[in-house]
């Protein structure tokens, strides 16, 4: 009876040590899965701040190099449209001129014809005429100059002559050619003959 009280004493001591091994095995078990746990935690504050950081930085290279292409191909059609504006400037100037190189051939082509001199100056004065209206048109129109006062910067003086009688000294008195002007810019002065103090005039006043 004593041995069988002993095996059971013994029995029970055993079933308590095992027990006590599979409850801390169990704790151990969950301590692990808890480390695992709070290891797959979401990212902290800095983490997604860098995060934002970076997608904002690329956003911003990206604009970045779409403003630059964009720039570049403006810069081409801006070279581009200014090179053909430059090289069709003067469009309308040459048709306008184009109507006046045909008046003139049609000129020429009926002085050709028998009799056909008596309308030859007819026709010069007709495409004369056609020909300053056409530079009218663009701005270009003739300087006055004879019965004025010699202006320097309109006129060019070619030949200086005693003034007549009735003439104001300083005065324009001819024109060999005339001057014009492109809107209010001097294209070309005009040459002119200007009239000096008449000498007996002068001889009087002394």
């Amino acid at each position: 009876m004593a041995t069988l009280k002993h095996l059971s004493s013994y029995e029970t001591t055993v079933m308590k040590k095992s027990s006590e091994k599979t409850i801390e095995s169990d704790k151990s078990v969950k301590t692990d899965s808890t480390g695992d746990e709070a290891g797959q935690s979401p990212s902290s504050p800095n983490e997604k701040e860098s995060a934002s950081a970076a997608d904002e930085l690329k956003a911003a290279q990206d604009r970045y190099l779409r403003l630059a292409a964009e720039f570049e191909n403006y810069k081409k059609r801006a070279q581009k449209d200014q090179v053909d504006y430059i090289k069709y400037a003067n469009e309308r100037l040459l048709k306008d001129m184009l109507t006046v190189l045909d008046n003139l051939q049609r000129a020429l082509q009926h002085a050709q014809q028998p009799g056909g001199t008596n309308g030859l100056v007819q026709g010069i004065e007709l495409t004369c005429k056609h020909y300053v209206e056409a530079l009218s048109r663009h701005g270009v129109k003739e300087i006055p100059s004879v019965g004025l006062p010699f202006d320097p910067a309109v006129h060019q003086a070619v030949a200086l002559v005693d003034a007549k009688e009735g003439q104001a000294p300083n005065t324009v008195v001819a024109e060999h050619e005339k001057g014009y002007y492109l809107y209010d810019r001097v294209l070309r002065p005009a040459m002119v003959t200007v009239a000096a103090s008449n000498k007996a005039d002068e001889d009087q006043e002394g």
